[in-house]
């Protein structure tokens, strides 16, 4: 079978556009595609205007993403064009994470964006400049299997991205690559030093990209909608033990912060946003046997009948045994063999064949 990864001389070249941030993995991404033969274009999306949370327009301007993906380009001498996506983030991401908290879940915008933004729209603008594939710097692999094609987890477990790609569909993953889904960060590193690749070591950012400093409260307070969201919170067994000033503050699990002393530790086991209320109990009440998972779109054939597989429930979460029972519409009730703890409504559910992804949906 040809791998689409390498092209052999007997074929045309072909091209795709690299999502480029400006940072080491998208990056290389472009840099190794050149180099295997393919007609490179570099591509970034301003999608949120970080500006207002800058020092200065100055300050601003130089840690752009553009910026930084336009000088990379230049290195490259490929060709770079910027796309603006304000609008529609604002409506399908901002919008949705605003509302995810409002009803109490947690939510995931980098799952949502990758398949609305990303694969979406950049995946569109890149088919209308004439490619035939998006590559990105993801930390997974793509196989074909039996005439189907899957994610599979990166090589660097420690940086594997396959639960963020749950929801891509097979013709997104028919003009997709990812080039980095066998390196480890190291390589990449060594391939950007070998490319003249000038690129920063920085910490690596576990913050949502639209909150740049981690302090998604201070966003929230700042939208409609978040002004009087105080109530009570209240133990398990009904007692009122304290007082909340947001609901969104709170998520499942959480053991800190919370404001209030009891002769046990207590954890966040619910929220109830339609009472105002943050639900705590002992850590035995954070145990969860099966959980409902709305909105699944599925990598296999969409299942018909209950089968097991593995899931993981959050990104850090290692994938544990659950047998999977089909209810129509999208919906599947979940059962872990053995109950988990941190169970969390706006999380993905991703369910896995080995390292391969064949579904997911969102945890209701």
């Amino acid at each position: 079978m040809w791998n689409p990864f390498f092209l052999d001389e007997d074929f045309v070249k072909r091209k795709v556009v690299v999502a480029m941030s400006g940072g080491v993995d998208s990056s290389v991404t472009a840099a190794l595609l050149q180099e295997q033969g393919y007609e490179v274009i570099g591509l970034t999306m301003h999608h949120w205007d970080a500006c207002a949370q800058e020092a200065t327009a100055e300050m601003c301007q130089s840690n752009t993403a553009v910026a930084k993906a336009q000088k990379i380009a230049e290195h490259l001498q490929i060709p770079f064009y910027s796309v603006n996506f304000e609008t529609d983030f604002r409506q399908q991401i901002i919008n949705r994470f605003c509302a995810d908290y409002l009803s109490g879940k947690t939510p995931n915008p980098c799952a949502v964006c990758n398949k609305k933004i990303k694969f979406g729209l950049l995946l569109e603008k890149a088919i209308e400049l004439g490619a035939d594939f998006l590559a990105t710097g993801h930390y997974v692999s793509l196989v074909d299997a039996d005439g189907r094609l899957f994610i599979s987890k990166g090589a660097d477990r420690n940086k594997d991205q396959s639960y963020f790609l749950f929801s891509l569909n097979q013709q997104q993953l028919s003009h997709c690559l990812f080039p980095l889904g066998e390196l480890n960060k190291d390589d990449v590193r060594q391939h950007a030093a070998r490319f003249g690749l000038q690129i920063p070591k920085t910490e690596e950012s576990q913050d949502i990209c639209f909150i740049p400093d981690g302090d998604y409260v201070k966003f929230l307070q700042q939208e409609e909608g978040f002004e009087t969201l105080s109530g009570d919170i209240v133990h398990v067994s009904g007692d009122v033990l304290g007082k909340h000033q947001g609901t969104y503050r709170y998520t499942i699990g959480q053991r800190k912060g919370l404001g209030i002393g009891w002769k046990e530790p207590l954890y966040v086991v619910a929220i109830d946003a339609s009472k105002q209320q943050v639900i705590v109990g002992e850590k035995e009440h954070l145990s969860c046997p099966e959980m409902t998972v709305e909105q699944c779109c599925w990598a296999i054939a969409e299942p018909k009948e209950t089968f097991s597989t593995t899931c993981r429930i959050r990104y850090r979460h290692t994938e544990v045994p659950v047998t999977v029972e089909p209810c129509g519409h999208g919906v599947v009730k979940v059962v872990f063999a053995t109950p988990q703890d941190g169970v969390t409504p706006g999380q993905a559910a991703v369910f896995y064949a080995d390292d391969r992804v064949i579904g997911g949906g969102w945890i209701q």
